[in-house]
């Protein structure tokens, strides 16, 4: 058997945020992007994540490669990749929330191939793509190809849009780009501010129900401060926040992403046959836990099992 099988394949972007902290201090820079995260997540959760990226060859690629193997990251099915670091800068209000503008032409990120996409193996347990390269050109087709691939050969497909307001100003084209994936995902996980922009005006629920029809199992929308919910064919399930102290919010949606792929790989219910029966309330319970003690310190910066089962206790 593989030593890949039962895996969690995360294929996607690893970048640098750098943050403004302040107008008399300096720029913090911290290793970021929303797939590398939530490999780097299910990886202190102790979970068998392996992350499929571009790694550039640069100074901000090299500690980006760090970083993840501190934390147990598995890189075997990731490339090494002459163009340089994708690089975010991030600005925080007064609330910690963040808002995010990219530099991402000629970047490692979104040049993919369909040979380093073979690299990910036919029998891993489930995969998950989603945010700037699963929609940003020219990789994000070569993306979406491999991904349907890998669903027909039985992995569980998880996503995330990550919509981004300033790469995908249009949000009528933007919507067209993240809903074309559907039918080849089982399980969505979005956010209200993503729905903002594709759907304006429209009911969080409304929209999440549509996309159900469009091939997922389920749909978890994630709510902010009024916690979450998911949308299945039994109905809606609601969750509470977990109350915290906000420090902010970088990487609060890609640490709910991982709790969220961490409780369903823990119960095995990260099947596509069997995410319908998955005890929503608690899974969703779990990755809010995860998130909040991620937007109760500076930076993308999950926490590990130890951590999520003292804060549990």
């Amino acid at each position: 058997m593989s030593v890949h099988a039962g895996a969690i394949a995360v294929i996607g972007e690893a970048l640098v945020d750098v943050v403004e902290v302040g107008d008399d201090e300096p720029r913090l820079a911290h290793p970021g992007g929303s797939p590398y995260n939530v490999a780097l997540g299910l990886a202190r959760l102790e979970a068998p994540a392996r992350f499929v990226g571009r790694f550039s060859g640069d100074p901000l690629g090299a500690i980006l490669r760090r970083h993840a193997e501190r934390s147990a990251v598995d890189l075997s099915l990731s490339v090494d990749a002459h163009e340089p670091t994708t690089v975010a800068l991030v600005e925080l209000d007064a609330a910690g929330a963040a808002q995010y503008r990219f530099g991402v032409d000629g970047t490692a990120d979104f040049l993919w191939t369909a040979a380093e996409l073979a690299r990910v193996p036919e029998d891993v347990a489930a995969v998950h793509f989603g945010s700037l390269a699963s929609w940003l050109p020219p990789g994000d087709a070569l993306v979406a190809a491999r991904v349907a691939q890998l669903r027909a050969a039985g992995a569980a497909v998880t996503y995330d849009p990550n919509v981004r307001p300033h790469l995908q100003p249009d949000g009528a084209a933007a919507r067209a780009q993240v809903e074309a994936v559907l039918p080849i995902v089982d399980l969505v996980k979005t956010s209200e501010e993503d729905l903002a922009h594709l759907h304006p005006g429209a009911e969080v629920e409304e929209v999440a129900t549509g996309w159900l029809a469009a091939g997922p199992v389920a749909v978890v929308v994630t709510l902010g401060g009024d916690g979450s919910l998911v949308v299945t064919e039994a109905g809606t399930i609601t969750a509470p926040p977990r109350p915290v102290d906000v420090v902010d919010t970088v990487g609060a949606g890609d640490a709910f992403m991982s709790g969220l792929l961490d409780a369903l790989h823990r119960g095995g219910w990260l099947r596509r046959d069997a995410l319908a029966a998955a005890p929503w309330r608690e899974v969703l319970a779990d990755a809010g836990l995860v998130a909040a003690l991620t937007c109760a310190r500076a930076g993308a910066n999950p926490p590990r099992r130890s951590e999520v089962e003292a804060a549990r206790g």
